[in-house]
């Protein structure tokens, strides 16, 4: 009989310790003086808060028991809750946005100096080394060095072709400036241009500086590139509202706890986590090709070193230039009689001097000026900040939860666990939308992801393409572009259809069925999808992720 009271009273105590964490009406009603003070201070009007606890069956997100909050206060609190984690996620993805706009600047203004000091270089040395052979022709240089310009900047350029167009009309003047004697109508520049790839007028300078800087430039801008790219991908992913069930989610994490009168519970971690797990499930999708592109972002960096790295050939296209007028001033005489052997005599111009004109041939030498060091810097600093931030969107949940949300530091007794205080007992999920199926905290429809993140996870595998294609030296905007030996002289065998008129430019009605399937899809975009997946319809899987 005693052992039977013993265990009666146990029970009463525990019932009573129930109430009284419940609210129970059979315990005192506790004040709402706490929850009226943080109410008040986010700047809501203290005539909602009651001042002691009331019945909860109005309640739509926080547990049903005895509560501080009225439905309007729980409405408020779950906008504020909501508006607080999308100001977290702009605030937590802002630094990383940054790192990679001040890269991004870093390394374009790099690259724009290096060239620009090219440029500069060869005015300063050119004039006094070949007189007019320069000077008449300057505005020939200065259109190139635009061009290469543009096409670093992403210009809709053929590289290789604008080098070709650029040798074949500098032959043209220089042919003509160096025999002012001589009429020289427009067949006979065709039929030179045609003798000019065997004969090589301008030496080896114009193969080299082609295949050396075909390498150099699309390394350079696809890396500056990328980095536009992984800052648009953070910037636009940090702009995807949150879901219903999310906030409601978030709400419940945030504020029930301050609802049920204990607003000194802290979120238990894993609780936190699961909730963040949830509501970034998408976000954590963007993890794989996230990585890749990083990946290939610190590889293509090789490719900024060495004779044919961008440091030198960006900042060197004046050497080559150089040794392509020298080399023509060598060969100008064997030159003169083997277009003559291979197009005729030309007529006598009885307007020009009487007799073939000498000009002054100066040799130009000039010396590799070793790298300042600040390519490496830059590099070394990238490579550092693009690896400490590839798990960034997988880390993000656990990250906001520790520095955002006020999470308890342990899981124990004391903490929130989304309806009351004590131990949270749940595993945590995993990461990304497919694992969410069974998360406890937040409903996720694993069958519809968000299609603003597949866009960006689509944009990211298309510039971790375009990456690969340049540490191998191809630029996959033209990936019919010849790269073999072949071709010097004039302009690598410019053809005949294509001399002396701009080309490279892609049709403007050139229009794959993807980009009229997602108008926010560029032609180019479009283009690399199909190579990548073959057809529009396995393209279009991939992007809707229905594959």
């Amino acid at each position: 009989m005693e052992l039977r009271a013993r265990g009666w009273w146990l029970l009463y105590a525990a019932a009573v310790l129930v109430a009284c964490a419940r609210g129970d009406p059979a315990s005192k009603s506790r004040s709402c003086g706490e929850v009226r003070q943080i109410y008040g201070a986010k700047g809501f009007s203290l005539s909602d808060v009651p001042q002691a606890e009331i019945s909860g069956e109005h309640l739509r997100i926080c547990p049903q028991g005895y509560t501080c909050c009225t439905s309007e206060m729980e409405e408020n609190l779950a906008n504020r809750s909501r508006a607080e984690l999308e100001t977290a996620l702009l605030e937590g993805t802002r630094a990383l946005q940054a790192t990679l706009a001040a890269q991004q600047r870093g390394f374009d203004d790099h690259f724009q100096r290096l060239l620009n000091d090219s440029e500069r270089a060869l005015q300063e040395a050119f004039p006094g080394a070949f007189g007019e052979l320069y000077t008449q022709n300057a505005k020939a240089f200065r259109d190139l060095y635009a061009e290469l310009r543009l096409y670093y900047g992403g210009a809709n350029l053929h590289l290789q072709e604008t080098l070709a167009e650029f040798w074949a009309r500098l032959l043209e003047r220089l042919f003509r400036q160096l025999h002012p004697q001589l009429l020289l109508p427009d067949d006979y520049l065709d039929c030179l241009g045609k003798q000019a790839e065997p004969l090589r007028p301008f030496g080896e300078a114009p193969r080299e500086l082609r295949l050396r800087a075909t390498r150099a430039f699309v390394a350079a801008r696809t890396f500056v590139q990328g980095l536009g790219v992984a800052g648009d991908v953070v910037r636009k992913v940090a702009k995807v509202p949150l879901s219903p069930e999310c906030s409601r989610a978030v709400m419940k994490l945030v504020y029930c706890a301050h609802c049920l009168g204990v607003p000194g519970a802290r979120p238990c971690p894993d609780y936190c986590r699961n909730v963040l797990k949830g509501c970034l499930a998408n976000q954590a999708d963007l993890d794989a090709e996230w990585r890749n592109l990083l990946d290939s972002m610190v590889l293509i960096t090789d490719k900024f070193w060495g004779p044919s790295g961008a440091e030198s050939v960006v900042g060197g296209v004046h050497y080559w230039l150089a040794e392509a007028i020298n080399a023509l001033q060598d060969n100008s005489d064997t030159l003169t009689a083997k277009v003559i052997q291979g197009c005729g005599n030309p007529k006598v111009n009885p307007q020009g001097p009487g007799t073939e004109e000498k000009w002054p041939r100066g040799k130009l030498a000039l010396q590799e000026r070793p790298p300042a060091g600040t390519l490496q810097k830059l590099v070394s600093e990238a490579k550092a900040q693009l690896r400490d931030a590839q798990d960034f969107w997988i880390s993000l949940p656990g990250t906001l939860c520790s520095e955002k949300l006020a999470m308890s530091s342990a899981s124990d007794e004391r903490c929130w666990n989304g309806m009351a205080k004590g131990r949270y007992l749940p595993e945590v999920m995993g990461d990304g939308l497919a694992n969410q199926i069974n998360n406890p905290e937040v409903e996720v429809d694993i069958t519809k992801p968000d299609m603003t993140i597949r866009q960006q996870i689509m944009q990211l595998k298309i510039m971790t393409n375009r990456l690969r294609g340049a540490y191998n030296g191809n630029d996959l905007d033209f990936q019919d572009a010849s790269d073999d030996g072949s071709g010097s002289g004039s302009g690598e065998g410019c053809p005949d259809e294509m001399c002396g008129r701009k080309v490279g430019r892609k049709s403007a009605s050139s229009r794959t069925p993807l980009t009229h399937a997602l108008p926010g899809l560029s032609e180019r975009e479009g283009q690399q999808l199909l190579q990548t997946h073959g057809t529009p319809s396995l393209a279009l899987r991939e992007l809707l992720c229905l594959g």
